[in-house]
């Protein structure tokens, strides 16, 4: 006979919290029931309300804090509890990079069984906010007919109107005022995701940090835009360091942001900035990073780890649009960046012409595929970095470094689960995680970037 559960939905109770979730959610026991309450912080007294129940835990919604704990902060962000962008504002900043290293080393014990490698703290910014240089906006309505511009609700398509967003630049606000001002003064319609109408369905705008240009873009469901040049002349008018304003056209029904045709309507079709001393050709549809203070500091931390010395020949598997691999051309004899994506090939090919490097080659595929045949041509690496997506590494992918018999390999990570589940792949094949360093990429979020060292077995 199954036990009965100790809450009932709509029920308050008192409890206290004694552990963090990933995702910043504070954990708390009734009886042995587990409860995650969003905006709980570890150690504090909570009083609460169930607002949902499963069979082995529950949600509980915060009603009051009975004994705060000293890790709270005031959240700057007005509308910061009920938009979906950040998780950890509740948290002062010298408590966020704390919680974020408990998470990797935590998940690298549990998942990964790896106790005995050292996770450094983790690296912070001077300034936690204002770091995006990239913000994508919904566009909708309310049920009075007036414009919402700003972001999705948690775990919803609700959007949550915006006036300012403290994790962006402040020249987004008066941008989005501008056109929620042009959209109104028209009676131009915002997108309606249910019944596919209206006009308008998201804003995006991209900054170059050193350049200071600016780039907006108007995602529009169908070719034709009304007064847009009414439009180019309130943003050209009102703003310094617009350099282009593009308008990209996406007519299917899909969470998919943007379509794959744009049109310039004034000033260029790209934007340019830079990390560290590399210069990036930015169009709408590239991939950037979107803190390049940060991404300076973790692409220097992963040239730390590659420790080269000008002869080595370095795999830059998942390359992207060849980032890294321009960090590390300048210290190798020659980098092999592999990406399935060709339009991202694309763009690290004329990255590297850009900043005139002779040493870099390209390829298009599969990292697991083509490296594999690079070590069948006898290329073998002195070096490896693998820079995967979410789900990290495929086994034969690891599986054919390891038999090429790199000195190191460099992992950088963006989900510490798949990190801690290859780098357990990575020892059982005889290469042992040595140290990792966690890097805040995404301040204010629970998202943690990993830099981590590899090294063989026997050279340790």
């Amino acid at each position: 006979m199954f036990n009965e559960i100790p809450v009932k939905k709509n029920e308050e109770y008192t409890l206290e919290i004694k552990a963090m979730g990933f995702e910043g959610e504070g954990i708390g026991k009734i009886d042995d029931f587990t409860v995650f309450i969003k905006g709980a912080i570890e150690g504090e007294k909570v009083r609460v309300k169930i607002i949902n129940v499963k069979k082995s835990y529950g949600h509980g919604k915060l009603l009051e804090i009975i004994e705060p704990s000293e890790k709270r902060a005031a959240p700057i962000c007005p509308i910061y509890e009920k938009c979906g962008g950040c998780s950890l504002q509740h948290l002062n900043y010298k408590s966020q990079l704390e919680f974020k290293r408990n998470r990797v080393k935590d998940v690298l014990e549990r998942v990964g069984k790896l106790k005995e490698v050292k996770v450094h703290e983790t690296l912070g910014m001077e300034n936690p906010y204002r770091y995006r240089n990239k913000v994508q906006l919904p566009v909708g309505e309310d049920k009075e007919g007036n414009i919402k511009i700003g972001f999705y609700a948690s775990r919803s398509h609700n959007i949550v109107n915006m006036d300012t967003c403290y994790i962006q630049q402040e020249i987004v606000d008066k941008i989005v005022t501008l056109i929620k001002n042009w959209m109104n003064k028209y009676n131009i319609k915002p997108y309606n995701e249910v019944n596919h109408s209206g006009l308008i369905r998201h804003i995006m705008v991209r900054n170059g940090f050193k350049t200071g240009e600016l780039m907006v873009v108007i995602v529009t469901n169908g070719d034709k835009l009304p007064e847009k040049q009414e439009l180019v002349k309130s943003l050209v008018d009102n703003i310094n360091g617009i350099h282009s304003v593009i308008q990209n056209i996406n007519t299917k029904n899909t969470n998919v942001i943007l379509g794959s045709k744009c049109k310039t309507l004034w000033g260029q079709g790209e934007i340019t900035d830079y990390i560290g001393e590399y210069k990036f050709n930015i169009s709408p549809l590239s991939f950037f990073q979107v803190n390049p203070l940060q991404t300076e500091v973790l692409y220097r931390k992963a040239l730390e780890y590659a420790d080269l010395k000008g002869n080595e020949v370095v795999f830059d598997a998942y390359c992207g649009t060849g980032s890294i691999s321009l960090f590390l051309s300048k210290n190798a004899k020659l980098v092999y960046g592999v990406e399935i994506v060709p339009e991202a090939i694309e763009n690290a090919i004329e990255n590297a012409k850009l900043n005139e490097i002779t040493n870099a080659e390209f390829i298009v595929g599969k990292s697991e595929v083509e490296i594999p045949k690079l070590i069948e041509k006898g290329i073998n690496p002195d070096v490896v970095v693998v820079d995967p997506p979410r789900k990290g590494c495929e086994k034969s992918l690891i599986e054919a470094i390891c038999k090429s018999s790199p000195k190191r390999v460099v992992y950088v990570s963006c989900d510490p689960a798949t990190l801690a589940r290859d780098l357990a792949c990575f020892k059982d094949l005889g290469y042992i995680a040595q140290e990792v360093q966690p890097v805040d990429m995404f301040s204010q979020t629970a998202h943690v970037e990993n830099v981590t060292l590899i090294v063989k077995n026997s050279d340790i």
